[in-house]
């Protein structure tokens, strides 16, 4: 994807990425709602359900290789007998760490699943770290020994004619666009894409965020445990007061709240 030099544009980093996969993403998206200008009750998470085959994984940090398929047309493969090759290729050309982004062309009727044991091992072998798929997986506990983490609609058995059929290009999972490139974090609730002009600030906030929960009214929760229940109501306000008001100082500073 495109880039600019501007410090908004700046592209996260592998070891920004492990630092950002030290949080859960509900707590990421609230680093990020603070700095985007889009929609964060709208835009950005998914709408519709997942499921974590892998929870005991934790967070999974990367950018987005996107591919379609639709398991139930053989056609694909006759289409472009090539089609692996070259859709590995793609992917092996992206710097890592990535996250496979499939977009299951055969929904809501699955019939087969783009992942499995050797799909897992050889997408690991190029850099990625997961997969979230509008679709199915199968052979979850290889794919968990592979560490290789999926998000997923359901499990099933069989493969069917699986095909890459097109890859870097927008694809919807989830009820969710996700475009190449594009940095994403997610776990056992689900995913955040991030826009590219909101990478280079997100640690920052994320890290903001969770310290200034910790700090307030987590911290007063804790603290006034066994007080009389006048006095907890009146710490908790006072708390959360206080964590507004370190937002608007963090956020006000840097033009963005």
């Amino acid at each position: 994807m495109a880039t600019t030099p501007t410090e908004t544009m700046r592209r996260m980093t592998h070891s920004e990425m492990l630092e950002l996969r030290r949080w859960n993403t509900p707590t990421i998206y609230n680093g990020w709602e603070q700095i985007t200008k889009r929609d964060a009750s709208r835009e950005g998470f998914n709408p519709e359900e997942t499921i974590d085959f892998m929870p005991q994984m934790g967070a999974m940090v990367g950018h987005a290789v996107t591919v379609r398929c639709q398991p139930s047309n053989r056609q694909h493969r006759l289409n472009n007998p090539n089609g692996w090759s070259e859709y590995r290729h793609y992917v092996a050309s992206i710097p890592g760490p990535k996250i496979v982004v499939v977009q299951d062309l055969d929904k809501p009727n699955f019939v087969g699943s783009f992942w499995g044991e050797v799909n897992a091992n050889v997408h690991r072998a190029l850099g990625c770290v997961g997969t979230i798929v509008d679709g199915c997986i199968r052979d979850q506990d290889e794919m968990n020994y592979a560490g290789f983490k999926a998000l997923a609609k359901r499990l099933c058995v069989g493969h069917a004619w699986n095909w890459p059929v097109e890859w870097n290009c927008e694809v919807e999972v989830f009820g969710r666009t996700v475009k190449p490139g594009q940095l994403v974090h997610a776990d056992k609730h689900g995913f955040l894409v991030v826009p590219e002009e909101d990478e280079a600030r997100l640690l920052d906030a994320a890290r903001f965020m969770d310290s200034n929960e910790c700090q307030t009214v987590i911290a007063a929760a804790r603290e006034s445990a066994g007080m009389p229940l006048e006095q907890i109501v009146e710490a908790l306000n006072q708390a959360s007061r206080q964590f507004r008001d370190n937002i608007r100082a963090k956020f006000q500073s840097e033009g963005e709240f």
